[in-house]
């Protein structure tokens, strides 16, 4: 796995794993924002774009980068940040390591699998993959992800050296992925949060996190699409992260 980083304090480390099809710079803005009080590492998950692996599944990415952390953190983090299939592989990561990180942020991350969606990624793949390096499909199916328009330049040239195989497998890796049960036992303090207007299956599955990890805080975001949140908002994103890291540091102190 490969990784950009921002920042030089280690002792203040936070990781930020990006979605699905995208790559680092998901999280490029966000990471400008944090580097002066923080240590920022941006994975590249397997099988996209800049990656050193073709992908596997969810849990192979997840022990990866608890392998990473154990190797050159100590073991351990401050927070780790994940959207959507990040965010699947932060639960993951979660449900296998219990004390790896303080706190945990997942946005956007479904947890109920879709056997529908899941049967026709192949087809669906397969029909369109040729098209991706069209730049007006390209700009179609950009807009319909609701991203910051700065974006579309990274978006088209990351999609296109993204392999057929890899794309079919981490769609469907993330329309089969189920909560795993151990995840309860995290000790890590777990934020969820959802755009008000994103897919049910994702609001669903936010109330299905909250519900499996005890002191769970479930926020939904009015007005925002998927992945929203840290894309196109990174101001609002770094201030949440930081009030957050502020309370869990604040309350560790009066202890």
């Amino acid at each position: 796995m490969q990784y950009r980083e921002y920042g030089t304090d280690r002792g203040k480390t936070i990781m930020l794993l990006h979605g699905g099809g995208l790559s680092w710079w998901n999280y490029r803005d966000v990471a400008e924002l944090l580097k002066p009080d923080y240590h920022v590492i941006l994975p590249i998950l397997d099988g996209h774009a800049g990656s050193d692996r073709p992908f596997t599944t969810i849990e192979n990415n997840a022990d990866e980068i608890i392998a990473f952390i154990r190797m050159h953190l100590g073991g351990y983090v401050a927070m780790i940040g994940g959207l959507s299939l990040g965010g699947q592989i932060l639960l993951s990561i979660l449900s296998r390591c219990r004390g790896i990180c303080r706190c945990a942020v997942v946005e956007s991350a479904s947890v109920i699998p879709s056997r529908s969606v899941h049967a026709l990624i192949g087809p669906a793949v397969a029909c369109s993959y040729g098209l991706i390096r069209h730049r007006s499909f390209a700009k179609w199916q950009f807009a319909s992800l609701h991203m910051n328009q700065d974006l579309f330049e990274d978006y088209v040239r990351d999609t296109c050296r993204i392999r057929k195989d890899d794309m079919i497998a981490f769609l469907r890796a993330s329309t089969a992925y189920a909560l795993d049960t151990s995840v309860t036992d995290t000790d890590a303090k777990v934020y969820v949060f959802a755009g008000g207007i994103e897919d049910r299956r994702i609001l669903r599955s936010a109330d299905r996190i909250c519900e499996a990890v005890p002191g769970c805080v479930k926020t939904i975001l009015p007005g925002l699409y998927h992945g929203e949140f840290s894309i196109n908002h990174p101001s609002e994103y770094v201030r949440t992260v930081t009030d957050i890291m502020s309370w869990y540091t604040i309350k560790h102190k009066t202890l």
